[in-house]
Order: structure tokens, then C-alpha cells, then sequence
């Protein structure tokens, strides 16, 4: 018997579950996982800090040769990047037609390659 079939036929038991389902559906929301409900956070790759380092320095000696090694990545749609004192930021912006996680793996790799480009 569908949900909707016992809502026509017993429309009392349907009011009294209707309740209880909005009250325990927030709080059951956390065991359900990121798939679940629909929420998928950024991909951080890694917090790595410059001590001392200016802004210009973190730009030149970091952010370049990153943003020369993602920018080839494949469906890439946009890149973007703010360098300040020691540190930098990357965003990276794809196409939908591969894998949030295998894109993932690949910056990941691309970004452990230049690593000793970046010291």
C-alpha cells in the first residue's frame, strides 16, 4: 500500500504521522550524510601557511605556479585566486560532466606535483 493510498483511506492516521515527520525529519537530517540531503561543501585541498611571507611573495612563489598547473586541468570552467600575507586562495569552478570527487583527486595531484616548484 503506497503513502498515498493510506492518506485517501485514512486520512486521520495520515494528520497524526504528518506531525511527527516534520518534527523528527530536521533532527534525523545529520544521519543521512551529505548525499542525502542534498549539501556538498567545497573541496579543500589543504591549509598550508607561509610564516612572514608578503603578499607579493605568496603570489609569485605559489599562487603562479599553482595556477599554472590547475588552469590545464580538463573542464575547467573558472579560475580565480586572492593571495594576501602568507596565504593564498584558488577557487576552481567545473563542468558537471565528470565526478565532484575525481576532479577532486585530480587537483590534489596536480597540486602535490608542483609542491616542490612552490618551496
Amino acid at each position: 500500500m503506497k503513502l498515498s493510498e493510506v492518506s485517501i483511506r485514512r486520512p486521520v492516521l495520515a494528520s497524526m504521522f504528518s506531525p511527527r515527520w516534520c518534527c523528527s525529519g530536521p533532527s534525523l537530517q545529520p544521519a543521512f550524510g551529505a548525499r542525502a540531503a542534498g549539501h556538498r561543501s567545497a573541496g579543500d585541498l589543504g591549509d598550508d601557511r607561509a610564516p612572514g611571507a608578503n603578499a607579493q611573495v605568496v603570489e609569485t612563489a605559489v599562487t603562479d605556479v599553482l595556477e599554472e598547473e590547475l588552469s590545464t586541468i580538463q573542464g575547467l570552467r573558472t579560475l580565480s585566486s586572492a593571495s594576501a600575507e602568507q596565504t593564498s586562495n584558488i577557487t576552481l569552478e567545473f563542468t558537471l560532466d565528470r565526478p565532484l570527487r575525481s576532479r577532486r583527486r585530480t587537483c590534489a595531484t596536480r597540486c602535490r606535483g608542483c609542491g616542490a616548484a612552490c618551496r
